[in-house]
């Protein structure tokens, strides 16, 4: 390597040494990798070959275990079946610096937009359907080899995600190897390992290869398809995409987890639990210094008993937009400061921990309330049992997989696959939820037949007792498209939040239009009905999250106060006796929500807030006390 290189090496180490680490590529590999990421040098032609494998055919039909036998290896795609072997003279070793290669990326994309990138951009479909051995003689797109391309590629899928950047740049990205890197299959012993590495000067991801042992020619090149997964029956899971197999021996019950795992969060967020301290008491006119980061509250919030301070430690309440962490701190310190938020409220706010505590009150299916959930961390193989039990019955087998902690839909994605499911939990932490396939609908007269949901805010006013508001105002999110189960990756179609879309319609109707319009659509439900239901799965929801003391359920801490945006949409159910029913699905609770329509239309709605919430002066107030 020239005298110049050698001098890059560090500069190279310092920006991608921590992603070698993490990826485990050896030490002894990285000064050459350094100089073929300069180069860009594919070099893996000098040293391997693809080699296509004739299936000889049985001259009887009868030889049906060699066919099931056939069925279950791991090639990707359909036939024909294609092998990676080593084609130099002399073989390959580990140990030689030299012995690490470069795989180009075919395609790169965010699950969202692939259907329009294998419509529109020139020669994609044709190189995919080639790649996965899908018959596509055409030249246009069409969409029946479209539809196969997305149904085949999560054979093919890798995925990475950038640390840093908005959270819109933060989606996962899924990208499938060239010709050479889709071809390598494969083994439970591998020969070679993979990783991807983003090479920040040039901006661009590719796949690294490396040999875990010394080959000889002829030797095949197999990867873990698996890899750094040790627990068989995960394994198991984690490879049917490409082994198929049935898993439906494993209990699909779900019980919640153990109390070490909520202390296992607990640590994770860092989080420090308030000492016992006696609930304040003040005068009862006095004007409190209110210390927020928050536009709204500054803009809204004119209460004559509440000024505003720039100093943090003057003020009697911390009204923050980012989570509060130590609240030991504060209650040794200060306890008569008020705050915003509870500590160990992410057991609302996350969605797998929503999960988790919800089946307190509805045992291991959970509540009625929230669609059937599973953390994809966690509990694959009881997801997977229940998707191939309801298989087996006839069921309807839509689901939605979410990321634990994103807001505004990001990253979510609606599938019957099993594949998409199993091959989404390497991207990010994920729960998938059963995707509500009869909801209740709203005639739009532009438009039909269409999804919505309902935004509540809730005010949690103490935890010991229980004190919980509804502010009497609700907010209404529509779908653009008539909804038919159908079509899963049109967003307008099942996807209700459009205020975030850039270029999207966002139709609004306030929820005093609303009621009238809804009860003309469905007589038998008067909206009265409907929403004490929606109030009592509330008030179960938040008498089981503060059921448990911290970390297992939310902190009684004394000077916590908060509100939360719950959002929810109706589905069609049967009740106990036979009758159809509306039944409330709870999709998520959003801390510090977006009030900019509340103060938008209700100009007293933080005035009201912080009336019920600091002041207890909910009489005067926009709010309903529910617990």
């Amino acid at each position: 390597m020239s005298g110049d290189g050698e001098e890059d090496l560090p500069a190279f180490v310092a920006l991608h040494g921590a992603a070698l680490r993490a990826s485990r590529v050896p030490a002894r590999y990285w000064e050459s990798l350094c100089r073929k990421l300069r180069g860009e040098l594919f070099d893996a032609g000098d040293y391997f070959g693809i080699m296509q494998v004739e299936e000889v055919e049985e001259e009887e039909e009868g030889d049906e275990e060699m066919e099931e036998e056939f069925k279950k290896k791991p090639n990707p795609g359909n036939e024909p079946c294609f092998k990676v072997i080593v084609t130099n003279e002399n073989g390959l070793q580990a140990s030689n610096p030299d012995s690490i290669f470069l795989i180009d990326h075919a395609w790169t994309y965010r699950v969202e937009h692939a259907r329009q990138q294998l419509l529109h951009v020139p020669g994609l479909l044709h190189r995919m359907t080639n790649l996965m051995g899908i018959d596509f003689h055409g030249e246009i797109p069409d969409e029946g080899s479209i539809e196969q391309v997305l149904q085949e590629m999560w054979k093919y899928n890798q995925t990475y995600q950038l640390s840093q950047g908005t959270a819109e740049e933060k989606v996962p990205v899924w990208y499938i190897m060239d010709e050479f890197g889709s071809r390598i299959q494969h083994s439970d012993q591998p020969s070679f390992a993979t990783a991807p590495l983003f090479y920040m000067p040039q901006q661009i991801a590719y796949t690294v290869l490396w040999p875990l042992r010394d080959l000889e020619t002829g030797d095949e090149v197999t990867r873990d398809y698996a890899y750094g997964e040790t627990d068989r029956l995960i394994r198991k899971c984690v490879l049917l995409p490409w082994v198929p197999n049935e898993v439906l021996d494993v209990n699909c019950f779900t019980p919640e987890p153990s109390d070490e795992h909520y202390q296992a969060i607990l640590a994770e967020n860092k989080e420090k639990l308030p000492v016992v301290i006696n609930p304040p008491v003040y005068d009862k006119d006095k004007v409190f210094k209110v210390f927020t980061d928050i536009q709204q509250v500054l803009n809204n919030l004119t209460h004559p008993r509440f000024v505003f301070t720039d100093h943090e430690g003057e003020a009697d309440i911390l009204y923050n937009f980012s989570h509060f962490k130590d609240y030991r701190k504060l209650s040794e310190e200060r306890p008569g400061v008020m705050v915003n938020q509870f500590p160990c409220e992410n057991l609302l706010t996350v969605k797998d921990c929503l999960a988790s505590i919800s089946r307190r009150a509805g045992g291991p299916d959970g509540p009625r309330w929230l669609p059937r959930t599973f953390n994809l961390q966690t509990e694959l193989p009881q997801f997977i049992s229940y998707f191939q039990q309801r298989d087996r019955r006839g069921e309807d087998n839509h689901w939605i997989c979410k990321p634990w902690n994103l807001a505004r839909s990001l990253d979510t994605h609606i599938t019957n696959s099993l594949n998409n499911i199993i091959r989404h939990r390497e991207s990010s932490p994920k729960v998938v939820c059963k995707y509500i396939e009869n909801p209740v609908l709203f005639h739009r007269e532009d438009v039909g037949m269409v999804k919505f949901d309902i935004r509540y805010v809730v005010l949690l006013r103490s935890i010991k007792p229980l004190k919980l508001y509804i502010y009497d105002v609700f907010w209404l999110r529509f779908s653009n498209r008539a909804f038919s189960l159908d079509d899963l990756d049109d967003y307008e179609k099942h996807f209700t939040v459009m205020n975030y879309a850039p270029g999207v319609t966002l139709k609004q109707v306030h929820c005093e239009e609303f009621i009238p319009l809804f009860e003309k659509q469905y007589p038998e439900y008067p909206w009265t009905m409907v929403q004490a239901n929606i109030f009592k799965a509330f008030a179960e929801l938040f008498q089981v999250a503060s059921a448990k003391p911290a970390p297992l359920g939310i902190c009684d801490y004394p000077s916590s106060r908060a509100i939360y945006a719950v959002d929810l949409m109706l589905k069609w159910d049967t009740s106990r006796d036979g009758k159809r029913i509306m039944q409330p699905q709870i999709l998520e609770v959003n801390f510090n929500p977006d009030c900019d329509r509340a103060c938008k239309y209700h100009p007293t709605f933080f005035n009201d807030v912080f009336s019920t919430l600091f002041l207890d002066e909910a009489d005067s107030c926009h709010v309903t006390c529910i617990v």
